[in-house]
């Protein structure tokens, strides 16, 4: 079954096996939608347990934590109405030692950041990616290292097309 621990465990071995091989390439971790806490998480562990510094975070469709992201998500409006919303689906994935804490992670870490959003993304909203963005800014000694990217309505990228941006590899760079 997957866990966060499972997934820090894999990342990291993913990370030893690519620095390995990488000479003195650049190593950075990019996590889309999920995957932002995994790297997040990944990124944290490595600094505190190791004293390594990944080179670059980059986050796209970002959110705080999964319990809040799983409280904002538009497919959840339906059920957050019906009794037994929190205990059924929020407080399952606390009991599943799923937490997924972006928002704690990004306070801790001196790494550049970068976060990547879409205006029209209808998973995981907008909102979630600033407030992350905030907590970062705020937490971070030096501010030019968290850089958070909008992408208008009008390019229609949403959740999953952040990739497709023709600008992108310049943007990251």
């Amino acid at each position: 079954h997957p866990s966060e621990k499972g997934f820090n465990t894999d990342v990291l071995a993913l990370y030893d096996w690519a620095k390995a091989r990488s000479g003195n390439s650049s190593i950075l971790f990019w996590g889309h939608s999920l995957g932002t806490g995994v790297a997040t998480n990944a990124a944290r562990k490595l600094q505190e347990e190791r004293g390594v510094q990944v080179d670059a975070v980059v986050l796209e469709s970002p959110y705080t934590d999964i319990r809040e992201a799983a409280t904002h998500m538009p497919i959840t409006t339906i059920y957050r109405q019906f009794p037994g919303f929190e205990y059924l689906i929020l407080d399952s994935l606390a009991l599943g030692d799923i937490f997924f804490r972006s928002n704690e992670n990004v306070k801790v870490l001196d790494c550049p950041l970068l976060l990547l959003h879409a205006e029209d993304d209808a998973v995981v909203p907008l909102q979630l990616g600033r407030k992350l963005f905030e907590t970062a800014r705020s937490a971070y000694k030096d501010k030019t290292k968290v850089k958070f990217i909008t992408f208008p309505k009008k390019l229609g990228l949403g959740h999953d097309y952040i990739s497709f941006n023709p600008e992108l590899p310049t943007l990251v760079k």
